[in-house]
């Protein structure tokens, strides 16, 4: 009786559900994408692909009317009779034609610019109209790659092969997602993802979210790389020039105005396009604008084309944002690629009763077995139908799949790429299983020959061995480091362990030891090569060495949402290491300093006396107010931009070979990244710490600051170093306050001066704090040009700083090698 039960109950469902199909063309036949259909005073509606196929599911049976809207053609509301589970509506759209006599000119006023300060005016009154809802939620996102070429920088380019046809062209990614959304402005938001659907991967996920497709043009700014003005932000008359370009009347009698934005300077971080407003409510009708990766100070990215269409429900008076469709182009180093992001909302339910439980720090969230859903579900939900073209990625990956997971192919793979070539005992050689999940890896030594005073010529690799289950988001490795070095003639090695356990509280476990070569300042702010190179040439040794043998346990995990904990005992045994070479390519009658860090000039009293130590260290990471998606394969966390990240620590040392070696020591640090609009970013790293017993403590265990005397930096901000300071001058074993503050304008001065604009680079304002007890403060003040480079590759940064410490220290121009972080 049950079962009959449920198939009467099954049956009457299908009954109800009806889906109405067909094709959109203009007069000519042409087909038409993206073309918004709807039924009318609903917010169900779905959009048209690329070939002018739509599918609109329905529960109503009988007569309704369904709504076809598509920019620059005349709405059209078709009656239709549902008497069947298919209804099959072709449609052939018609241009519209645009009156300039709708919109009474005065010679002195500019038309548009009323109409935008009207839509300006009225934000707040269409804002609070949509500032609640729960919808339906569809999107798809597909990734092209056209000419492929064959080798980069010599290096051949086979991983998309099998996605390309004879041209080396081909869909490198499709997917699709629908899931349930809740919102509540300005920024609560809950989805769950009922179904998902990766072409070539059953077990994929796909990154697709309501929370990326999120660009509210209500909003002053929109976020991209940078933040965007919106051509109706309060300040828009700013950045935009507006010219009225007719109105029409849509089959509801509204007045709808065509405005082209064109921005003031193309420099600044603006769109160009079209925006429809609507008479007397002022709410927007429809977008159609672009923006160039310049803009958006993105080089890869060519062209971004963002479109939005909003439908009317006359019951409720609401104008709503039911499709989007985000279309980009970008390329680099040969590689052309073009994308397409189609975006559906539907079955808006506004004003609906959340509760305290609807809005938690979980954001996203997946239904069990939303990538199991199978053709028959996704041919019955999907709000698009797809194009031949995706269709058949989907058949053909599907079928490749299947022979991609077998045994055979992946040796097969693995085999070509495992080939060992003699080069590589130089640049390096990964061997893979990829069946079983394990690769061993040999570093080579193209990187790891270097020069000091204290080693000489050192070479240096790596053996090591890993097993990788991405799905489970573990990871498991072996390896050893070793280096010998030929002026001391002395080899040392080191080994590790590492486990992941999860990808949700991201456990991990750490177990090393050995012996090795450390700077006394364990941040390493002296880049090996940077010192080879100022040694050999200039005879400026700046790093300062010591031999470390010891062995570290550390354990780290997520303890709770948002609060990241780690653990770390190590036993130490440090030496002090002299210089054992005076050799240079140049300037041989110039005399290296010794490597004591206290008297560089003293080439016989060492920098310490050996001694061991048992270091036990605790530190928190707390990241306030953090919200997080939870996938299947992970836990990905995000943190809440209005709030700095805090850093807690303690540090122990006990069980010295002396009593004086033992201290104890905490620490905290705030970092914190404020967004200024499109006024640019202000950023800030402040840190403290204070010693306890710790007057007779080694050099090895003060607090070391990152100085630089290199006049090279490597990192993409400088919150964390002090360009001309020496390395080791204020290093303490007491207490300290280390402060770092940079302005980045992000283009909003430099975009309006000329000439100066043509570089497309960003001011960079900074200041820098450091105190100590018993010495006054030191301090530096530097302006600089960040995002300088050539065409695409904007990878340098000019700085020039001048510092103080009991007056004026010096001066000096830092270049930022940011590709050598």
């Amino acid at each position: 009786m049950k079962n009959a039960f449920l198939f009467f109950f099954l049956l009457a469902s299908l009954y109800n559900f009806a889906q109405i199909k067909g094709r959109v063309t203009d007069e000519k036949g042409n087909p038409l994408p993206s073309v918004t259909i709807s039924e009318d005073i609903t917010y169900n509606g779905t959009t048209s692909n690329d070939q002018g196929y739509y599918e609109l599911n329905t529960k109503k049976q009988g007569k309704q009317y369904i709504v076809f809207q598509f920019l620059g053609f005349k709405t059209q509301k078709i009656a239709i009779n549902i008497v069947s589970s298919i209804y099959n509506l072709d449609v052939k759209m018609a241009e519209e034609s645009f009156s300039l006599n709708e919109v009474v000119i005065n010679s002195k006023d500019n038309p548009a610019n009323q109409i935008i300060k009207n839509a300006i005016a009225n934000k707040k009154a269409n804002i609070e109209k949509t500032a609640k809802y729960k919808a339906d939620f569809y999107s798809r996102g597909i990734f092209r790659i056209k000419d492929a070429p064959k080798k980069i920088l010599g290096k051949k380019l086979d991983m998309f092969d099998e996605a390309l046809d004879s041209t080396r062209s081909g869909i490198l990614y499709l997917s699709e997602t629908v899931s349930k959304i809740s919102y509540q402005k300005p920024n609560k938001m809950k989805e769950t993802i009922i179904a998902s659907k990766v072409s070539g991967n059953d077990s994929g996920f796909s990154f697709n979210s309501a929370a990326s497709a999120n660009f509210d043009f209500y909003d002053n700014y929109l976020t991209f790389d940078v933040n965007v003005v919106s051509p109706i932000a309060d300040n828009a008359f700013n950045y935009y020039k507006y010219k009225f370009e007719g109105s029409y009347y849509n089959e509801n009698n509204q007045q709808i105005n065509k405005i082209k934005i064109t921005p003031k300077r193309s420099s600044d971080p603006v769109m160009e396009g079209y925006i429809y407003i609507v008479d007397d409510s002022w709410a927007i009708y429809a977008v159609d604008v672009k923006i160039t990766g310049d803009q958006m100070q993105n080089p890869a990215l060519n062209l971004l084309t963002l479109k939005q269409n909003f439908s009317y429900n006359s019951e409720t008076k609401i104008w709503v944002k039911n499709t989007q469709t985000i279309d980009f182009i970008f390329g680099m180093l040969g590689i052309n690629v073009s994308g397409k992001f189609t975006y559906v909302f539907s079955n808006f339910e506004f004003e609906p009763t959340f509760t305290k439980k609807t809005f938690t720090k979980e954001v996203l969230a997946f239904e069990e077995n939303a990538n199991k859903k199978d053709d028959d579900y996704w041919n019955t939900i999907r709000p698009i139908p797809l194009t031949i073209e995706e269709s058949t990625d989907y058949t053909k990956k599907d079928i490749l799949q299947t022979k991609k997971k077998s045994q055979v192919y992946l040796d097969s793979i693995d085999k070509k790429h495992n080939t060992f070539r003699p080069l590589e005992i130089i640049t390096g050689y990964t061997y893979k299983n990829s069946f079983q999940k394990w690769s061993t890896k040999y570093d080579g030594v193209l990187t790891g020959i270097n020069f000091n005073t204290v080693q000489g010529w050192k070479i240096s690799t790596g053996l090591s061995y890993t097993k990788n289950n991405r799905e489970e988001g573990k990871y498991t490795r072996v390896g050893t480091n070793f280096d010998y070095s030929f002026s001391e003639n002395k080899f040392r090695s080191t080994g590790s362990f590492n486990h992941k356990f999860n990808n949700v509280n991201k456990s991990e476990i750490q177990i090393s030891g050995g012996s090795r070569v450390a700077q006394f300042n364990e941040e390493r702010p002296i880049k090996e090569l940077l010192n080879s190179i100022t040694t050999l040439f200039f005879k400026e040794n700046f790093m300062k060495i010591y031999e470390n043998n010891y062995i570290s346990m550390l354990y780290q995990r997520e303890i709770t949402n948002g609060i990241f904990m780690k653990a770390k005992v190590d036993y130490l045994e440090n030496k002090p290491l002299s210089n054992t070479t005076d050799y240079t390519f140049i300037q041989k009658d110039k005399a290296y300093t010794s490597n004591n860090p206290w008297a560089p000039n003293d080439f016989t009293t060492p920098a310490f006396e050996k001694y061991n130590l048992v270091k036990a260290k605790i530190d928190a990471k707390i990241n306030f107010d953090q919200s997080y998606y939870s996938r299947p394969d992970g836990k990905y966390n995000v943190s809440n931009e209005n709030y700095p990240e805090l850093t807690l620590g303690f540090e122990k040392g006990l069980a010295g070979s002396e009593k004086k070696y033992e201290f104890d020591y905490l620490k905290a640090k705030i970092y914190y990244d404020l967004k200024l609009g499109n006024k640019g970013d202000l950023s800030l790293n402040a840190k403290g710490g204070k010693f306890f017993n710790a007057n007779q403590i080694s050099f090895v265990d003060y607090e070391h600051f990152n100085g630089n005397q290199t006049y090279i930096g490597f990192s993409n901000s400088y919150l964390n170093v002090f360009n001309l300071m020496p390395y080791y001058t204020n290093s303490t074993n007491d207490s300290y306050f280390e402060f770092h503050t940079e302005y980045n304008e992000k283009g909003y001065i430099m975009n309006k001066i000329p000439l100066l604009n043509l570089l497309k680079s960003n001011l960079v304002l900074g200041y820098h704090l450091l105190a100590i007890p018993n010495k006054n403060p030191y301090s530096e003040y530097t302006i600089g040009l960040d995002n300088l480079g050539f065409g695409k590759f904007k990878m340098f940064r000019l700085d020039y700083v001048r510092s103080y410490q009991n007056g004026f220290q010096k001066n000096g121009i830092i270049v930022g090698l940011k590709f050598l972080n």
